[in-house]
C-alpha cells in the first residue's frame, strides 16, 4: 500500500463520518501492507491519528493527513499521538483542542482525554460487545470486571440493569466512569464503583452478587497486576462463587498471541458448568488479516438443569 493508496482509502471512508466515533483506517490488523503502525479515527470534531511505531515516511504521512484534514473540513482539530515514544505524547497539529471532547456511540457519550498517556479513555473496537451487554442487561445484576472508564456499565444501566458493580484497581478511571454516567444523565444509586485489585478482592465482589451477567475484559498484560497467560484462569475458577444459577459471561481477550481456544480451554477446565455459545463478530472497520489475532469476545452460559 502506498501513501497515495492510503489517501484514497481515507477519502473513500470520509463520507461515513458522523458525530459518532468512526475508525477511518485500521492498520493494526495487518490488512494493509506497510501501515500496521497507523490508525486514523474521527472522534466528534477531532481527527485523531496514532502512530504505534516510527516510520521513515512519517513527515510525508503527516503532511498528507494535514491536507486530508483541511480538504474534508469535517473536524475542528487534528491530534497526533506518537505511541512509540515514552509517555505516548499527543500533539495538536491543527486547530485547538476543545475543553471537552466525547466519544459518541449509539447516542451515548463518553469522556475522552487526548493528552493522557496511551489510551484516551474509550476502546471503539468493543462496540459490538457493548451492544451485546445492552441487549442482555435489562433487569439483571451485572458484574463488570476490569471496568476501566465503565462504558459497559453505562450501556447496562441505560438498558435497565437492576444493579451494576464496576471493579478496577485504578481509582482515576473509576472517577471517569462516574462522570460518564453523569454525562448521560444516568442515575448511579444502583451502580457500585470498587477500586480493588480483583484477584485479591473476591469476598467484596461476592457480597454484591450473585450476578446474572458477568463481563471479563482484562488487559492482556499489566505489569505487577495482571497477565492473561497466568491470571485469567484465576477468575474463571472463581465464577461459581458469584454467578447466579442462570448466568451469562462475556469473556474478552485482546492478546494477538492467544487464540479463542485459550479461553475455551480455561472454561472447560475451570468452569465446565458454563457452555460456550458464540464468538461475537468484530467491528467491520477493524479488519484483521488473521482473525484469531483480533479481539475475541466469547459468550458462555450457565443454565438451570432440570
Amino acid at each position: 500500500m502506498t501513501l497515495t493508496d492510503l489517501q484514497l482509502h481515507l477519502s473513500a471512508a470520509s463520507p461515513a463520518v458522523t458525530e459518532e466515533y468512526t475508525r477511518l483506517f485500521h492498520g493494526r490488523g495487518n490488512a494493509y501492507k506497510g501501515y500496521r503502525f497507523l490508525t486514523v479515527d474521527s472522534v466528534d470534531k477531532v481527527l485523531f491519528v496514532v502512530l504505534f511505531d516510527p516510520d521513515e515516511e512519517e513527515n510525508a504521512l503527516i503532511a498528507m493527513l494535514r491536507d486530508f484534514y483541511t480538504r474534508e473540513g469535517k473536524w475542528k482539530t487534528f491530534v497526533l499521538q506518537q505511541r512509540y515514544l515514552p509517555s505516548s505524547p499527543s500533539i495538536v497539529i491543527e486547530g485547538e483542542l476543545p475543553h471537552e471532547t466525547y466519544a459518541i456511540e449509539n447516542g451515548l457519550k463518553y469522556h475522552v482525554n487526548f493528552l493522557s498517556a496511551q489510551n484516551i479513555g474509550f476502546f471503539p473496537d468493543m462496540k459490538i460487545g457493548r451492544s451485546f451487554v445492552r441487549n442482555h442487561s435489562s433487569g439483571k445484576n451485572v458484574l463488570n470486571l476490569f471496568s476501566y472508564t465503565c462504558s459497559f456499565s453505562v450501556v447496562a444501566t441505560d438498558a435497565g440493569a437492576n444493579a451494576v458493580v464496576n471493579v478496577d484497581m485504578n481509582k482515576n478511571v473509576l472517577t471517569m466512569g462516574r462522570e460518564n454516567h453523569r454525562l448521560n444523565a444516568i442515575e448511579t444509586k444502583n451502580v457500585e464503583f470498587m477500586p480493588y485489585n480483583i484477584l485479591k478482592s473476591w469476598s467484596r465482589i461476592r457480597k454484591s452478587g450473585p450476578y446474572d451477567l458477568i463481563i471479563i475484559d482484562p488487559p492482556s498484560f499489566q505489569k505487577g497486576s495482571f497477565a492473561a497467560t497466568n491470571d485469567y484462569e484465576k477468575i474463571i475458577r472463581r465464577l461459581h462463587e458469584f454467578a447466579a444459577e442462570e448466568c451469562t459471561v462475556l469473556s474478552a481477550l485482546n492478546a494477538p498471541e492467544l487464540d479463542s481456544e485459550f479461553i475455551k480451554n480455561l472454561f472447560r477446565e475451570n468452569a465446565p458448568e458454563f457452555r460456550y455459545i458464540e464468538r461475537l463478530e468484530n467491528v467491520e472497520t477493524f479488519p484483521e488479516s488473521e482473525e484469531e489475532r483480533s479481539l475475541k469476545n466469547l459468550v458462555f452460559k450457565k443454565e438451570l438443569t432440570t
